[in-house]
């Protein structure tokens, strides 16, 4: 071999394969109903979140001048029958639906990982007793259970509403993450950790749940529309978020009323949760794709 080929084999050395993450990214932004639904949901976020800052009003006051009122230059999105400013308590409502859809998706996401990784690589009495609990859980009448327990839901206790809702979403991922557990146990990397007497937990944590990360992504992803609707579903019926806080689902219940002489208290709502919807799912769709192409080209 030259000295110029063996530079060459140097320098084809020392360019780094790109990671799997970047592979992944690249693929995702390549579709379009990826950057759709990326660029739609970025801008719900900014709507929710940025969006109070551009009225005088928030979603506490009342202005007992103007009940009922159609959109105008003081009020952009109309009034409630309360006097409230639409545009105020519906990005506040949005901010909540948000924000419980994220969580609720991470803590199911996290319980699915971890009940299945630890019952597919220990199996035995472990497995039996997890997939018991999970198979419990699924029978459970988790609308019942939440519609019963919705009156502690009130005020700040919000956040014990996101653990209930993530309660009842986890069970069938689990399932999954434990016969992809049953597969990845017997691979070589992990035998090796075994062999080297790395612990159990340490393994799954640090070898088993990483490659599983694909189908954790794209669960988590979808979880945030299931946990949405779900959330809105159950604040609808009035057994979700308690006022006197709001959620786009008691906007909705409320707005549904006057939704054929006062439009404009229920269209604003259900129009944010639709396009909402639509874009995380979007973005479901493509990262599941970026993440198995050929998946993409067989459907």
């Amino acid at each position: 071999m030259s000295i110029a080929d063996e530079e060459q084999a140097e320098q084809a050395g020392r360019i780094r394969a790109p990671s799997r993450g970047r592979v992944v990214a690249g693929r995702f932004f390549r579709m379009r109903q990826g950057r759709l639904g990326f660029a739609l949901l970025a801008l719900m976020f900014v709507l929710a979140f940025a969006g109070p800052h551009l009225t005088r009003w928030t979603y506490t006051d009342k202005d007992f001048t103007a009940f009922l009122q159609p959109p105008s230059a003081l009020h952009y999105w109309g009034t409630l029958q309360t006097g409230a400013d639409v545009f105020a308590v519906t990005l506040r409502g949005m901010q909540k639906s948000l924000i419980v859809g994220l969580l609720v998706a991470a803590v199911a996401t996290a319980l699915a990982a971890i009940v299945g990784a630890f019952a597919g690589y220990f199996l035995g009495w472990t497995d039996r007793v997890l997939m018991w609990a999970v198979d419990l859980l699924l029978v459970l009448p988790s609308f019942l259970i939440l519609a019963i327990m919705s009156p502690l839901f009130a005020g700040g206790a919000w956040l014990l509403f996101v653990l209930m809702l993530a309660l009842f979403l986890w069970m069938i991922t689990s399932k999954v993450v434990r016969g992809m557990t049953v597969s990845l146990k017997e691979r070589e990397f992990v035998s090796a950790a075994r062999f080297m007497g790395v612990p159990a937990p340490t393994i799954i944590f640090r070898h088993i749940i990483p490659n599983l990360s694909s189908l954790l992504i794209v669960d988590a992803t979808l979880n945030v529309s299931a946990a949405i609707l779900t959330e809105t579903t159950l604040s609808y019926f009035g057994f979700g978020i308690q006022p006197p806080d709001v959620s786009l689902g008691s906007l909705i219940a409320d707005g549904s009323k006057t939704a054929v002489f006062a439009p404009w208290t229920f269209w604003f709502a259900a129009g944010l949760l639709t396009v909402t919807v639509l874009a995380v799912n979007l973005i479901g769709d493509s990262l599941r794709d970026a993440f198995d192409p050929t998946a993409a080209r067989a459907s």
